[in-house]
């Protein structure tokens, strides 16, 4: 099935080798789902597993780069220093950094990465929460405060500005049954579905989702993401530039929600 528009797309992610499997030789796998191949510059996500006892090396060059843990646990190391990682767990690293991923549970690991290209950011640290400069920053998603959005959704900061990533803000999304009304933000942003069904709407046309959904929305798009399954779907998004989640606007730029600025630019340069 062709893409939505001509950069906006959603494609389901590969099948994950077995919890534990060992059969093909891979210890470690990385498939890049959303980036320059499907026609976006802006982010690249990646999806890793690695299998219980192994490892595997990173690094992120000229860019920040965030991680999710989807599933297992293990421990991230840089510059010397270990950060343990479990399911839910989100980590910001700096650019110029090189990482090793260890998974030291007995069931597969299982992350999505997001690199950020071109950052801005002043060096190759980046500021934590209690104003330490550091190379990495881990913060658990259970520890994060619920905010609201548009249509009665939620979300929860997992690395912004505010906590040491620069250039974009990561977080994880809530959405009630229901569908939004259609609207668009400023920045470009990749989403990964957790859990839960639904529909992703634009241009006219619909995309089923499903847990493993990646979709790629380039700012200006109008949208909407609408839960058709009977519990709360869970989104890991990041976009760029930084900002709130809750920060959308109706097609005629008209604000969504109170966080959302009034718009600089013409709102006909939404792209409808």
């Amino acid at each position: 099935m062709s893409p939505l528009t001509v950069n906006a797309r959603v494609i389901q992610a590969p099948p994950m080798s077995p919890a534990g499997d060992r059969s093909s030789g891979l210890t470690w796998r990385e498939h890049q789902t959303l980036g320059p191949e499907t026609g976006f510059e802006a982010l690249e996500q990646t999806l890793i597993e690695c299998v219980p006892g192994s490892s595997g090396a990173r690094a992120t060059e000229d860019a920040e780069e965030v991680l999710f843990v989807l599933e297992g646990a293990g421990t991230l190391t840089a510059g010397g220093t270990a950060y343990a990682l479990e399911p839910e767990t989100g980590a910001s690293l700096a650019p110029h950094q090189s990482y090793q991923v260890r998974n030291d549970s007995r069931q597969t690991l299982r992350i999505v990465a997001v690199r950020v290209p071109s950052p801005h950011l002043a060096g190759d640290e980046l500021l934590g929460p209690d104003g330490a400069k550091t190379a990495v920053v881990v913060r658990r998603l259970a520890d994060q405060q619920a905010q609201g959005a548009t249509a009665a959704r939620e979300y929860r900061i997992v690395g912004d500005p505010r906590t040491g990533l620069c250039s974009a803000t990561h977080f994880v999304g809530y959405i009630p049954a229901a569908r939004a009304p259609d609207h668009f933000h400023t920045y470009d942003e990749v989403i990964y579905v957790l859990e839960g069904e639904g529909v992703f709407h634009a241009h006219g046309s619909e995309w089923p989702l499903t847990s493993g959904s990646c979709i790629q929305l380039p700012a200006r798009t109008v949208h909407c993401l609408e839960n058709t399954g009977g519990q709360v779907m869970r989104v890991a998004g990041v976009f760029r530039p930084a900002g709130s989640p809750a920060a959308a606007y109706y097609p005629d730029g008209t604000p969504a929600h109170p966080d959302a600025p009034p718009m600089e630019a013409s709102p006909a340069t939404a792209t409808q």
